[in-house]
Order: C-alpha cells, then structure tokens, then sequence
C-alpha cells in the first residue's frame, strides 16, 4: 500500500491562514516564472504540432524540435549565449532554494541536495538510470515508429571543440531545474498545505509530463512515469541529490551520445527533413 511506505522527508509545523494563503502566491509566482510557463508553452507547441501533422496530413514523426539549438553562427558568440542561458537559468535554481532557507534551517540539507552522502546518491542515481533511461529511450522509439513523437535532435551535429562541455552543463542545468523546483521545492510548499504524499507526486508527475509536452506522446508518458518514480524516491529517501545525478547522466548520454545515435539508427534519430521550432521560457539572443 502506498501509505505504508516509509518516508525520509521531514515533519513541517502547520501553517497559519495567512501563512497558506502567502505559500499559495508563492507557488504560482515560481510556477508562472519557471518550470510552469515551459508546461504551457510545451502543451500549445503540441497542440500546434498536432494541427499541423493535421493539415498536411502527416503524423508528429514528420516533425523535429531541438532540445540544444545553436544560437549563432559565429562559435564565440554561440558558445558565449549558450553559457549565459545555462547561468540564467540556474538563477532560477538559486532563488528557489532562497524562498526555501529560513532562520535556524539549511534549505540545500533539508531537501537533501548536498554532498554528505555522495557516494550512495550516486549510486541510487545510477540505478535510477538504468531504471528510468532505458525504458525511456525504448519507448521514445517506439513512439517514432508509430508517428507520436517528434523527431528530438538532442544536440548540433556541427559540434565544435567547446560543444561537449557546453552540453554537460546544460544537463546539469536541466537536472537542477526540474528536480529542485517540481521535487525539492513543490513536496516542501504543498507538503505545508496538507497534500497527502501521493497528491504530490502525481501533481507534479503531471506537470513533468506536460513540460516535455512538445516532444511528443512519448515523452509525456515517459516523463510523468519519471516523475512518479522520482516523486516515489524522494519520499523514500528525502533526498533530491540522487535525482539530480541521475537526470544529468540520462541527459548527458542523450545529448552527447546524439550524433553517434544518429549514425547507428538514422530511422530514429536522423533529423527531419523540415525542423519544427520548439518556444521556450528562456530568452534567444
């Protein structure tokens, strides 16, 4: 049962009326400036994709979206946007955990993105790897060949010295970001609401789905089981490090490992013929 299961996560003091009403604001402020504006981005480019598959009586595997994009032709200036948007991004991060410290409470402990137990995270992260990443790529696969996924170009084939780098940290970026904010701070915030474990972890299971809406069927239900997972562990375990690790070395595989992908399974991987452009939350120079 999953009541029974036992849980790592702290207790939290409850709240006064005016105190809930403050978290409530809270949380969709963050929401509307994060990973909430990406979901809704994410479900019109869907729908968008879905539309046009409709008008030119194609399917969504006909369409591509690029995860890494190459934002100039020049590669100082690219490599320079490319690490400004990673930095941007994870001011996101930063102001999160700010809203989480408070007085006499060491907010990166308590939600356990710290390095005192390093070495089981790592090893809790790899098992999620092989648990999560696995199926994943499976059913991203399966959703080419039945035309409910676009085609995902993970990373530019025209890397350059500075692009393997480039890509790790935006792994980081992308682990950090979804697992802090949908994870880390919205168990804390609805936790203090009264939201049992498992409305949590559905909720924000969801919103993980709905923020890689625009990649296809796919990965909305690769993700929302990721999101179940993951939900499931943190209150396992009370900690977002293993999280964090094993996002990233999912990432970094699929963004680093993209080119040598393309060459072995061009039927899954080669890029489309007519790229898709994909909004995001983030600023494009």
């Amino acid at each position: 049962m999953p009541g029974s299961t036992p849980s790592d996560l702290p207790s939290l003091p409850p709240l006064t009326r005016g105190e809930r009403v403050r978290v409530r604001w809270e949380i969709w402020i963050v929401l509307a400036i994060s990973v909430g504006q990406s979901a809704l981005y994410s479900l019109l480019s869907f729908v968008r994709s879905i539309l046009r598959a409709l008008e030119s009586s194609g399917t969504l595997a006909d369409q591509q979206t690029t995860l890494n994009p190459t934002r100039d032709s020049a590669a100082f200036w690219d490599a320079l946007y490319q690490l400004l948007s990673i930095l941007f991004s994870l001011s996101l991060v930063a102001m999160v955990v700010y809203l989480l410290w408070e007085p006499g409470s060491n907010a990166l402990r308590r939600i356990g993105l710290d390095f005192r137990r390093f070495g089981s995270d790592v090893g809790r992260g790899a098992l999620l790897v092989v648990v999560i990443g696995v199926p994943g790529l499976a059913l991203y696969a399966v959703g080419r060949m039945l035309g409910l996924t676009l085609q995902v170009s993970a990373s530019p084939l025209d890397a350059a010295r500075y692009t393997v780098p480039l890509l790790v940290l935006a792994a980081v970026r992308a682990a950090l970001v979804e697992e802090v904010v949908f994870i880390g701070y919205l168990f804390d915030r609805l936790r203090r609401l009264g939201w049992s474990s498992w409305s949590i972890i559905l909720t924000t299971a969801g919103l993980r789905g709905a923020y890689h809406a625009y990649q296809g069927v796919g990965a909305i239900v690769g993700n929302v089981a990721m999101g179940v997972v993951f939900g499931w562990c943190y209150r396992r375990w009370g900690r977002v490090m293993p999280l964090v690790v094993a996002h990233t070395l999912i990432d970094v595989v699929a963004f680093v490992g993209y080119p040598l992908a393309v060459v072995l399974w061009p039927g899954v991987f080669a890029p489309a013929v007519s790229p898709t452009p994909t909004p995001t939350s983030t600023a494009t120079p």
